[in-house]
C-alpha cells in the first residue's frame, strides 16, 4: 500500500511539474525557426503555421503588454524596494506664476499595491509566453506528423462547443482574482511593512521590515503587549470556536430529536417557533439582549427581585458589595454569556438541519440494533451520531472556521458595554473577551495598526486552512459515506 501511495505521490510530482517544464525544454530545443522566432515575437510560429489571425492576437497582447510593463509597471516597480522616498509636501505659491503648486511626491500604499499588481502581470504573462511557446512547438509536431491543424474558428468553435465550460469559468476566475486573491497578497505584504497611524500615506510614507511584526506578535514581551495579547485572545479563539460549534451541534440534534419523539404534540407549532427566531435579524437580538443583561438591564432588576443576586453573593460568585451580576463587565461572566446567548441564537438553525438530516437517517441499521437489545443512547452514539458526521461534517466544519471569524456574537455583545482592566491588554487594544478578528477590527478602525492586523489576519487564515485541511482529511478518510447508502 505504502509503494502505490509513493509511486501516485511520484506520478503527480512527474506530470505536474517535470512534465511542464521538460516539455517546455524540448520547445526550445526541437523547435524550428518558427518556434524559435516565438520567442521574440510570440505570433511567429503561429503565422509560420498560416494561422493569421490567432498569430496577430498573440502579437498584440504581448506588444500590449511591453506598453504596460514600459508605462505603468516599471514606475511602480522601481520603486517597490523602498515603497517611496519623496515625501509629501503642503503645497506652495509659485513666486514667479503666482499659483500654488503640488509639488510631486510618493505615496507608498499605491506603490506597494500597483507594484503586487505588476509582478502579478508579469507572473500571468510569463505562464501565458511559456504556453504559448508549447503550442508553436505542438503546431510543428503536428505538421510533421501530418496531422490536421485546428484553424482559429474552430478553436472558436470548440471554447462555444465541448469546452465551453472553460469559458463559463474564466469570468468567475477573473472574479476570484480581482477580490480575493490581490487583496490577500496585499494584505500579506502590509505585514512586512511599518504601516501604521504614524506612517499613513499621503502624508507619510512606509517602509519594508521584514519579519518584525511577526517578532513583536510572537516573541514580544510584556512591555511589546502584543505578545501577551496574543496569547489570550488566541486561547479564547479557539476555546470559544470549540465550544460555539459543539454546543450547537449537539443542542440542534437533541432538539430535534425532542420535537420528533411521537410524545411532542404540535410539532410544527414548535418548528414555526424556533423558525421565528431565526427570521429576526441577528444583530437585532443581540443588541436587544445585550441591553436585557446590562449592569442595570432588566434582567439585573430581575435576579435582584428573585434573590439570585443574594444567592450569588453567598457562593462566592460575584463580591459582597456587588449591587448587580456583571453579565458582561466581568470577563468570566461575559466569556460564559457570550456561549450561553450563541447557543440561543445557534441552536434553531441546526435544528431545521438536524431535522432534514434525521429524516433520512438508516431506520434499518436502528431497528436491527433495537432488535440485537441496543439501547436508545447506544443507538444514539454508534449509529445517529455517525450517521450525521458522515451527513453534516463538511457544514460542521465550515461552521467552526465561520465561528472563529465569528464577528457578530462577540463585537456587538460586547462593544461598549466591555472594559478591560488588564494593561497589557489595553496597550494592545485588546479585550479579554475579543476573538483574533475583532481585535483585528479594533486595530484597524479605533487605533490605524494596520501592519499588526495584517499579521493578525494572516494568523487566522493559517489556523482556518489548517484546521479544515486536517478535519476534511480525517472525517472523510476510509469513506464513511458508503456505509449507509441506499
Amino acid at each position: 500500500m505504502a509503494e502505490e501511495v509513493k509511486k501516485k505521490k511520484k506520478s503527480f510530482a512527474e506530470t505536474s511539474f517535470a512534465w511542464y517544464f521538460r516539455e517546455l525544454g524540448e520547445a526550445v530545443v526541437r523547435g524550428d525557426w518558427a518556434v524559435k522566432g516565438s520567442l521574440l515575437v510570440m505570433g511567429t510560429g503561429f503565422l509560420a503555421r498560416k494561422q493569421i489571425l490567432k498569430g496577430i492576437l498573440v502579437t498584440l497582447v504581448q506588444l500590449a503588454y511591453i506598453l504596460c510593463l514600459i508605462f505603468y509597471s516599471l514606475p511602480y516597480l522601481s520603486k517597490f524596494g523602498t515603497l517611496g522616498t519623496v515625501e509629501y509636501q503642503d503645497p506652495k505659491l509659485n513666486p514667479l506664476t503666482f499659483e500654488v503648486e503640488q509639488f510631486p511626491y510618493d505615496n507608498s500604499f499605491l506603490i506597494l499595491i500597483h507594484g503586487i499588481v505588476s509582478i502579478f502581470i508579469i507572473v500571468v504573462f510569463l505562464l501565458f509566453y511559456i504556453h504559448n511557446l508549447k503550442q508553436a512547438y505542438a503546431l510543428q509536431c503536428a505538421k510533421e506528423k501530418g496531422k490536421p491543424v485546428n484553424s482559429f474558428r474552430q478553436d472558436l468553435q470548440q471554447m462555444l462547443g465541448n469546452k465551453f465550460h472553460l469559458t463559463l469559468l474564466s469570468l468567475p476566475t477573473i472574479g476570484v482574482v480581482l477580490m480575493n486573491i490581490l487583496p490577500l497578497l496585499v494584505l500579506i505584504a502590509i505585514a512586512f511593512t511599518n504601516y501604521d497611524k504614524l506612517h499613513m500615506p499621503p502624508g507619510a510614507l512606509f517602509t519594508w521590515v521584514g519579519g518584525q511584526n511577526f517578532a513583536d506578535l510572537f516573541g514580544g514581551s510584556l512591555s511589546l503587549t502584543f505578545g501577551y495579547a496574543f496569547g489570550k485572545v488566541l486561547v479564547w479563539t479557539l476555546l470559544w470556536a470549540v465550544m460555539a460549534t459543539f454546543t450547537c451541534f449537539i443542542g440542534g440534534i437533541l432538539l430535534a430529536m425532542l420535537i420528533n419523539s411521537p410524545g411532542v404534540k404540535f410539532k410544527k407549532t414548535w418548528r414555526t417557533l424556533f423558525v421565528i427566531a431565526i427570521a429576526v435579524p441577528q444583530f437585532v437580538t443581540l443588541i436587544l439582549v445585550r441591553n436585557f443583561f446590562a449592569d442595570q438591564g432588566i434582567f439585573n432588576q430581575i435576579c435582584q427581585d428573585l434573590g439570585i443576586l443574594d444567592l450569588c453573593r453567598k457562593l462566592g460568585l460575584v463580591s459582597p458589595s456587588a449591587s448587580f451580576i456583571p453579565f458582561l463587565t466581568d470577563k468570566n461572566w461575559t466569556k460564559v454569556m457570550i456561549i450561553l446567548i450563541n447557543i440561543w441564537v445557534g441552536i434553531p438553525y441546526q435544528m431545521l438541519i438536524a431535522t432534514g438530516v434525521l429524516m433520512n437517517a438508516p431506520k434499518d441499521q436502528m431497528e436491527s440494533a433495537r432488535i440485537d437489545g441496543a439501547s436508545k443512547w447506544q443507538i444514539f452514539r454508534k449509529i445517529t451520531i455517525p450517521y450525521i458526521l458522515v451527513v453534516q461534517g463538511p457544514a460542521l466544519i465550515t461552521d467552526f472556521v465561520r465561528n472563529i471569524n465569528n464577528f457578530n456574537v462577540i463585537y456587538l455583545l460586547t462593544q461598549d458595554v466591555y472594559i478591560t482592566q488588564d494593561p497589557g491588554m489595553y496597550k494592545s487594544n485588546a479585550k479579554e473577551v475579543d476573538l483574533l478578528v475583532t481585535w483585528l477590527f479594533r486595530l484597524t478602525q479605533e487605533e490605524q495598526n494596520y501592519k499588526m492586523a495584517s499579521v493578525i489576519g494572516i494568523i487566522v487564515f493559517i489556523i482556518s486552512v489548517v484546521f479544515t485541511f486536517i478535519s476534511y482529511s480525517r472525517l472523510m478518510k476510509g469513506g464513511r459515506e458508503e456505509d449507509y447508502q441506499i
